[in-house]
């Protein structure tokens, strides 16, 4: 798979992010940005699943290039180091990476199942319910 593109999709919430795989020198590029202008955090984030692969299979010979649409920033990050593991383990097909990552934070393997709770009608929000007035 080195001359091939691998592309991986990871989500959080409403946002998808897309990672692109390409032969290179372990670059991260966020939506046509380097990783080195994101702020400190987001940067963190992204490089985590990068760390955990380096730690067992050692250095990584390819650039990820990474566009995220949908949600808000933060869950545009998060989908993004979903994306990121999941294209890990893609492109090694190790399992003991995959169990690493398990150990590290499940949430970077299997995508978080919460979704927003359905307005229910006649009521105001979700959760509320109407007022009742016995007078």
């Amino acid at each position: 798979m080195s001359h091939k593109t691998l592309i991986i999709a990871g989500k959080r919430k409403t946002a998808v992010a897309k990672v692109r795989v390409l032969p290179g020198t372990g670059k991260i590029f966020y939506n046509h940005l380097p990783s080195a202008e994101l702020t400190l955090f987001h940067r963190l984030a992204l490089v985590e699943p990068l760390r955990i692969y380096e730690r067992e299979l050692g250095d990584l010979k390819h650039d990820l290039h990474i566009s995220t649409q949908g949600g808000g920033k933060e869950s545009q990050i998060e989908a993004a180091r979903v994306g990121i593991a999941r294209a890990l383990i893609a492109l090694t097909s190790s399992e003991t990476l995959r169990k690493s990552f398990m150990r590290y934070d499940r949430n970077m393997v299997v995508q978080d199942s919460r979704r927003k709770e359905t307005r229910k009608p006649g009521d105001s929000k979700a959760r509320a319910k109407r007022q009742k007035s016995y007078r």
